[in-house]
């Protein structure tokens, strides 16, 4: 499965660095390990400003319901896929 999600700029440059290797998401979409995601860069004081998305793959998912993770969300790592 494919998805395409917004990112805001303090966490896409994180990402874009290698730096951040996780998302915290309302899983509204039933991420599961090998799902391809595009994180796009979203700035919702300049809205016409962009950048190049990032392409990543779920790697492991952390389902919500244990470790104080809300019962709707997850924790998903990933890895960038490089084209």
């Amino acid at each position: 499965m494919r998805h395409t999600l917004k990112t805001l700029p303090r966490y896409f440059w994180r990402i874009a660095d290698n730096k951040k290797t996780f998302e915290v998401r309302k899983n509204d979409r039933d991420f599961q390990v090998g799902d391809q995601v595009t994180l796009e860069y979203f700035n919702p004081d300049s809205p016409h400003e962009t950048n190049n998305p990032i392409d990543i793959e779920i790697t492991y998912i952390l389902h919500g319901g244990q470790f104080g993770i809300d019962h709707d969300y997850c924790v998903f790592g990933f890895k960038i896929l490089y084209q």
